[in-house]
């Protein structure tokens, strides 16, 4: 019995660890191109070119950091199949969508920028 509830435990915490990993990478790409994608215009538009003219130095980096994110996370979930813990499907959704807008947000930065402008612009 306690074998069991120790088994659910450690796939409660591979599960969080991989939507951690998943977040944190959303969050990087988000700080990645807030040089050119200004969040809540209207609301922070001075703050937010401050932290675009800060974060624009920083970008590589960050991008870098959210592949890496992103790696660490399909890592997670291919470990979790390995010792026959099923991930979550919160999870495997956060992953995949995360993976996804990262490769996006480094293959077409300012099309998206200019894609989300128009749309919060009207």
């Amino acid at each position: 019995m306690t074998i069991k509830r120790k088994e659910q435990g450690a796939n409660r915490q591979r599960s969080t660890r991989t939507i951690l990993a998943s977040l944190a990478a959303l969050g990087g790409v988000v700080l990645a191109s807030s040089c050119c994608l200004p969040l809540a215009p209207f609301l922070l538009a001075a703050g937010t070119a401050g932290s675009s003219a800060f974060f624009v130095k920083f970008r590589p980096i960050l991008l870098a950091a959210s592949v890496l994110l992103i790696g660490f996370g399909f890592y997670q979930s291919w470990r979790a199949k390995q010792c026959n813990c099923q991930p979550s499907l919160l999870s495997a959704i956060l992953l995949w969508a995360s993976a996804i807008l990262v490769l996006l947000f480094i293959l077409f930065p300012q099309a998206i920028a200019n894609l989300l402008a128009n749309i919060l612009g009207g």
